[in-house]
């Protein structure tokens, strides 16, 4: 008696053999993947029905050629003030410098150094003037000699004088002086 021993498969049935085990083998890491976290599934996305168009608070419009602004831009003129419509202060000690504050003791009198700048480009104006020399220590108000003058002075020039006040007494001990502008009232002419 003949012994058959198989030592083979024949090729159909041992494709269908490997073809099983595969499979199984990969039922296999799936299970172990799925059960250990790691399972391959996609992320679940939904699409929108209805895609919302872009709004637009301005810009071009296709039914509309002419670009659109959100308030429409207004325009209003500026006035700068022509030479009449210039502002005019009476009050012209802004208009007026002074320096060289002294008194002479020989010719006993006072002097005091004045500019005027009329600053109207236009016009012309007459300056009231008053310098007087003040009291300094004890500062109490009394005033030792007034100068008046008036002057009249042409547009943008600048005029200058020396005030001066002569004292009548004979003779004079020492003291303290200021001088001041106490007043530069202007008129125009």
């Amino acid at each position: 008696m003949k012994q058959h021993t198989r030592t083979g498969m024949g090729t159909r049935e041992g494709a269908r053999t490997g073809t099983r085990a595969v499979v199984a083998a990969g039922l296999a890491v799936a299970t172990v993947a799925t059960v250990g976290g790691c399972a391959f599934t996609r992320p679940r996305v939904q699409v929108p029905t209805y895609f919302p168009s872009p709004t637009s608070t301005g810009g071009y419009n296709p039914n509309d050629p002419t670009p659109s602004y959100g308030s429409t831009p207004t325009y209003e003129p500026t006035y700068s003030p022509s030479p009449t419509m210039e502002t005019f202060d009476p009050d012209g000690r802004s208009d007026v410098s002074g320096r060289n504050c002294d008194f002479s003791n020989s010719l006993r009198q006072f002097t005091y150094t004045v500019s005027i700048t009329n600053p109207s480009t236009t016009d012309s104006f007459s300056y009231d003037m008053a310098v007087n020399w003040m009291k300094a220590k004890p500062a109490d108000g009394k005033a030792y000699g007034l100068h008046e003058r008036s002057i009249i002075v042409g547009p943008g020039d600048t005029e200058t004088y020396t005030a001066k006040y002569t004292v009548n007494q004979s003779s004079i001990g020492q003291f303290w002086y200021t001088c001041q502008i106490t007043r530069a009232h202007k008129t125009r002419m």
